[in-house]
């Protein structure tokens, strides 16, 4: 997590960097802008007729569009604005003014003043070639790409015009707006009425191409498609005229119609027959048989004339069926009918049977039944004929049925897709009549100077190269994991501090004068109060252990001067303390000091704890600075057991060790300390070879007491933890 706080103090120890840099900034931009020329802005307005209701009422195939396909019109228009074609077209124009006008709207640049008369005229003549053909140049042709570098030079080319150059939809509304800026009013005004009017007739053209190209394919298509149905015609009239067919639909309803009028006939008939001949038995089975004889011999004369109409009758029954029930036959069967009746009438004035007359109404129903029968038999006949006669016509309709059908099918077919491509024909006609809805209906004039952004520029300036600053000091302190307070050591190794010293100033440094307390600055009251905090914590942690081990992870830490000052502490309340310099590579507080005991004498008897028990506060033993280690001088129980006596000398024993770098060597020191403190400077991180010696002290679990920060930074440290 970041410390703002922090972040802020290293903002105000950077506070002439963050106010010379922007101020430095700021100087120099306005003497880069403070002689650019005045802009002049003139814009023109478009209108596009894509959501004007009212221009497209006079096209009635318009509908109305979405939301995004309007977007996506006004879109493809605004590119094709700003597209390369229309920006060659500025190019030539403004290149073609500046060629042949003594008042171009620019400085003439180099290549240009670097042009012969001869040049001028072959660069002006395909510049307006180019303009009138609207091609864009070829940058393969030499040549061409001459006059592309000129329009470079000139700042006419495609990419110096977009940046001037502004092309937007106004909201919601039917309108395009374009602006143009340049440090030339007419220019600018030229610019965006001949950027309107080009477009305009681009635009125009492109579309009226298109709608020709559709005419002139439906056209085409339309005839292709016209000629197939009239084929598929053709070939349905040939078929029909060689099978003498001509409308099998009414045919086929026809025949239905009059099989359906016999099958009910033929029923009437059947069912009719059947009747008569029932009543006819009930009748026969009311005489005996002596009484049926006498009839049928008394009979017979008189059915010789009835047998002979009854024929007749048959056969114009027959003709009747077969004539589909003509009137006119109908009217003569009726007739033969009647004359049938008239003849059994007269048989029976005859009295053809005996004077028992009394059975002559039931032979005369018999007579009139039997012909009736007789009919219904002769008709059931001639319309069971009639029906096999349809039905084979019937059949021969079916094969004829499914070539037409088929025939018919296509001619539908075809005929959708005529219709279909003739609709699309008459629409492209009718929308190749309308006009293209485009038309600017603003006109761009030169304007005034626009207000100067020159102050802007400089202000800008500033406020951005002081936010650049602050990003970078917010960059360099995101990145930078260097120790620089207690707070983050503790953080760090996980281990506790047991206090921090500030960077004192001055070149050289007077431990008496440090130490004594009525005199001093207030720099070194503040030091004092530290190094006596320091003290405390430590013999907090001491618990009656004596011998207190000063190392560090590398030299240079400050290990020498912390141990010199803690002794000035501990002599301060009155402890009687033994210096030992135990870095026997850099003897440091040996030459301090100018030590008159050495460490090397005490560990081979020549010098007894007696001896160096003076009645000084503190006693210094040093060494003679040759590249040993402590078990070099003596066996560990020998240099323990030597301990134990000095223990009983002196109430604090203060051994700077070797830095940890050095491996055994400040190691076997460790081995005869109580208690170890570790000394890191501040302004460094902790890399990855010193992680394994702050294992190493973790290790030593109840020994190692914790650390001590050394030159920390007034500014990192909060107020309320200064001393």
């Amino acid at each position: 997590m970041i410390d703002l706080s922090t972040f802020f103090k290293v903002l105000l120890r950077h506070k002439f960097t963050l106010i010379i840099i922007p101020l430095v900034t700021v100087i120099i931009t306005y003497f880069l802008v403070r002689n650019q020329p005045d802009t002049y802005l003139s814009d023109a307005q478009i209108a596009t007729g894509i959501v004007d209701q009212t221009s497209k009422s006079l096209n009635p195939d318009a509908g109305f569009l979405q939301e995004t396909q309007v977007s996506q019109e006004f879109g493809n228009l605004i590119a094709m604005i700003r597209s390369k074609r229309m920006m060659d077209q500025l190019s030539y124009m403004l290149i073609i003014h500046d060629l042949s006008s003594k008042t171009p709207f620019r400085k003439p640049s180099k290549t240009l003043l670097s042009l012969n008369s001869d040049a001028r005229a072959h660069a002006l003549q395909l510049f307006k070639e180019f303009y009138d053909k609207r091609q864009p140049l070829s940058l393969f042709n030499p040549d061409q790409r001459g006059l592309n570098d000129l329009l470079g030079s000139m700042r006419y080319d495609e990419q110096s015009l977009l940046q001037k150059l502004t092309v937007y939809r106004d909201g919601n509304s039917d309108f395009i707006f374009v602006q143009f800026e340049s440090e030339d009013a007419n220019m600018s005004a030229l610019v965006v009425n001949n950027l309107c009017q080009n477009f305009i007739k681009y635009y125009t053209l492109m579309v009226k191409e298109n709608q020709q190209k559709a005419v002139d394919f439906y056209s085409e298509l339309s005839k292709d498609k016209k000629d197939t149905l009239d084929k598929r015609l053709n070939e349905l009239k040939d078929y029909k005229i060689k099978n003498q067919v001509l409308n099998l639909s009414e045919q086929a309803t026809s025949l239905y119609s009059q099989i359906s009028d016999f099958e009910t006939r033929r029923q009437q008939a059947e069912k009719d027959a059947v009747a008569y001949k029932v009543a006819i038995n009930n009748i026969d089975n009311q005489f005996d048989p002596a009484d049926r004889r006498y009839v049928e011999a008394s009979m017979v004369r008189l059915n010789q004339q009835v047998i002979s109409t009854r024929a007749q009758l048959e056969t114009v029954t027959n003709e009747y069926v077969q004539s589909g029930f003509q009137p006119e036959l109908k009217e003569r069967a009726d007739s033969l009918t009647r004359v049938i009746s008239s003849q059994i009438g007269r048989s029976n004035d005859k009295y053809i049977v005996n004077p028992l007359v009394n059975k002559q109404a039931l032979i005369q129903q018999k007579l009139t039944m039997q012909i009736q029968y007789d009919l219904a038999k002769s008709s059931e006949g001639s319309i069971e004929k009639e029906l096999g006669r349809l039905n084979d016509r019937l059949k021969q309709l079916v094969p004829h049925e499914a070539v037409v059908q088929a025939d018919e099918s296509a001619i539908k077919i075809a005929q959708d897709e005529y219709m279909d491509i003739l609709n699309k024909y008459n629409q492209s006609r009718l929308q190749s009549n309308y006009s293209v809805m485009l038309r600017q209906i603003e006109t761009a004039m030169p304007g005034g100077a626009q207000p100067s952004k020159k102050m802007l520029l400089v202000i800008i300036s500033g406020v951005v190269s002081g936010i650049f600053c602050v990003l970078v000091l917010f960059v360099l302190f995101y990145l930078d994991n260097t120790i620089k307070n207690p707070r983050e050591l503790a953080n760090a190794t996980k281990t506790p501090v047991l206090g921090y010293l500030h960077r004192l100033s001055g070149a050289t440094l007077d431990l008496r004068q440090i130490w004594m307390e009525n005199e001093g600055s207030e720099e070194n009251r503040r030091f004092r109060n530290l190094l006596q905090s320091i003290r405390y914590e430590i013999d907090t942690e001491m618990n009656g252990g004596k011998v207190l081990l000063i190392n560090s992870l590398a030299q240079d830490e400050g290990k020498t001067f912390l141990a010199l000052n803690l002794a000035y502490a501990y002599s301060l309340v009155n402890k009687k303390v033994l210096l030992i310099d135990g870095d026997f590579t850099r003897p440091d507080i040996t030459k301090a000091v100018k030590a008159t005991y050495f460490i090397e004498d005490y560990f081979n008897c020549s010098l007894q704890n007696t001896d160096i028990a003076s009645n000084s506060v503190i006693t210094t033993l040093g060494n003679r600075g040759k590249d040993v280690s402590l078990y070099q001088l003596a066996s560990e129980a020998d240099v323990k057991h030597e301990f134990d006596l000095l223990k009983n000398v002196f109430d604090i024993i203060i051994v700077e060790a070797p830095a940890l770098n050095t491996l055994n060597k400040s190691k076997e020191w460790v081995s005869v300390a109580d208690k170890v403190i570790t000394v890191m400077k501040a302004g460094q991180s902790i890399k990855e070879h010193k992680k394994g010696h702050i294992n190493y002290l973790k290790g030593l679990t109840n020994q190692f007491i914790g650390w001590v920060l050394n030159e920390v930074d007034k500014g990192q440290v909060p107020t309320d933890q200064q001393a």
